[in-house]
């Protein structure tokens, strides 16, 4: 049972997850100004580009449900040390990459690591936080998760200006270790009290899933085969043949996994959660919105390296207005709920949120920097605001002592978002770049921007071409705001009572 007074090195035990926390949401956005270099080096096509990105995301989302589950019945300490080696050592490999495959593999490896982490760490804080401390445990939590998510970009510009993209990589090896000494040092062992089973088979099942409907949807945004480039959506035949395939073993795969925890004696998804307005209101809004934003640093990468010709250190400097934003939002955000209600906390910053994107979908090759800081800063102001309310709305659903498995969930919800919205908004944008090209661009060099500036050589058709990849960014912002809306209407219309957070206890049973 959790303490009523609270762990007494519960502040300590906060900044120790933190610490782990940092290392896994920075991987969710360090890489996305490296893209360019990425795309040069290994000749890469938008299609590798959104397979590089998502190997972390949807591998990470596909075991956080059995993540969480082990780190109920193995203990939520060795779970959380063990993702950190995982972590660390997949990190190190994935610096030595030679090819665009390799890199994929190695972010994939990341991910399982980052799954073992991050239900643990929100497990243990409802362990070691007694239930009128949580709240604010759970706004430094979300500060420090939102203030990576938007820093990455800025820390790894840095990092590309310095080593190269390998840096990106090298700098978690440092900081894994420190994390895991401290854990080592500092976090105390828990489980559930209920031991109830891994199940192996489930996860294989949910995560062949998500990885064949991801898959799916970025070759599928190619035209079937992608154009050019090497790795994932490189040339290749397939037409809508490998779209339908991976499309059909993605609803075959995620079907089984449904029917096997309907009829296993210990679930380790409990679907009856979602009969709770709490937690599927929370979830479904969250979703929405990642899936806005989780493409929104992989689009303006871009746009401020090979559209605008920023350097990838000043290109990250360019997003601190994102960074800035997310840390006075989640200042906010964490004692909003108390005034205004968790709905209507939700419901603001999701509005927030996409009134940025409607600003940066307003963005041309020739916009005034105001325009993008002025995008950047609603957006982050808007997420980070309203991520302590999402956050402990989804959990004050799941009892205590299945809060590795409430967590997992919950971040299931948002890197499936993220992974989706790399996948359906990136290949929006490929899909609509390619269309507004000229004809006169070669079929090889439309498979991405920084493909067709090689070909175009710095002049032809290289203005047409920055003019091509603005239109598709317009229209996959319009489409995030559109998504962060959606999460704002569904946040509105679901979550019953706006104030059920000012007493509600994270870590309480459902009514």
């Amino acid at each position: 049972m959790t303490d009523p007074e609270g762990h007494p090195r519960r502040r300590a035990i906060l900044a120790a997850l933190c610490a782990a926390l940092l290392v896994i949401v920075l991987d969710n956005t360090v890489l996305n100004v490296a893209l360019p270099d990425l795309a040069e080096d290994f000749d890469a096509s938008t299609g590798t580009l959104q397979a590089v990105i998502d190997a972390y995301a949807v591998v990470f989302a596909g075991l956080l449900i059995a993540a969480g589950a082990a780190s109920d019945r193995y203990g939520r300490r060795r779970a959380l040390l063990t993702g950190l080696a995982v972590l660390g050592l997949a990190s190190a490999a994935a610096a030595l990459a030679t090819s665009a495959w390799w890199l994929i593999a190695m972010r994939a490896a990341m991910g399982a690591g980052a799954a073992l982490v991050m239900p643990a760490t929100l497990a243990i804080l409802v362990r070691v936080f007694p239930a009128r401390e949580r709240p604010r445990a759970f706004a430094v939590w979300a500060a420090v998760a939102a203030v990576a998510m938007a820093a990455g970009p800025v820390l790894g510009g840095a990092l590309v200006a310095a080593w190269s993209w390998a840096g990106v990589f090298l700098l978690n090896v440092p900081v894994v270790l420190a994390a895991a000494l401290a854990v080592a040092r500092l976090v105390p062992e828990s489980r559930d009290p209920l031991v109830r089973p891994v199940d192996p088979a489930g996860a294989a099942l949910v995560t062949a899933g998500m990885v064949a409907l991801t898959g799916a949807v970025i070759v599928a945004g190619h035209g079937g085969t992608g154009h050019g480039g090497t790795g994932p959506g490189g040339t290749g035949a397939g037409g809508t043949v490998v779209p339908a395939a991976g499309l059909l073993v993605a609803a075959l795969a995620l079907a089984a996994f449904v029917r096997r925890q309907r009829r296993a004696p210990a679930p380790v998804v409990e679907f009856a959660l979602y009969r709770d307005r709490r937690f599927a209101g929370g979830s479904a809004a969250a979703a929405l919105l990642t899936l806005g934003t989780g493409s929104a640093l992989f689009v303006l990468a871009q746009y401020l390296q090979l559209v605008r010709g920023l350097s990838a250190l000043e290109a990250g400097a360019a997003l601190v207005p994102l960074a800035l934003g997310t840390v006075l939002g989640s200042a906010l955000g964490g004692r909003a709920p108390a005034r205004l209600g968790a709905r209507a906390t939700i419901v603001l910053g999701f509005t927030a949120t996409a009134a940025g994107f409607l600003l940066l979908a307003a963005l041309t090759p020739t916009s005034p920097y105001a325009l993008v800081a002025g995008g950047l800063l609603l957006q982050g102001w808007g997420t980070g605001f309203s991520s302590p309310a999402t956050t402990a709305t989804v959990l004050g659903a799941v009892p205590s002592e299945r809060a590795g498995m409430g967590s997992a969930l919950n971040d299931t919800h948002q890197q499936l978002g993220i992974a989706l919205g790399v996948a359906l908004l990136g290949s929006l944008l490929a899909a609509v770049y390619r269309a507004a090209l000229p004809a006169s661009v070669p079929a090889g060099a439309r498979g991405s921007l920084a493909a067709t500036l090689r070909a175009a050589d710095g002049g032809g058709f290289a203005g047409a071409a920055k003019d091509a990849f603005v239109t598709a960014q317009s229209v996959t912002m319009l489409t995030a705001a559109g998504c962060a809306l959606t999460g704002a209407l569904v946040a509105g219309a679901v979550l019953r009572d706006p104030l059920s957070t000012r007493t509600q206890d994270p870590g309480a049973p459902a009514p």
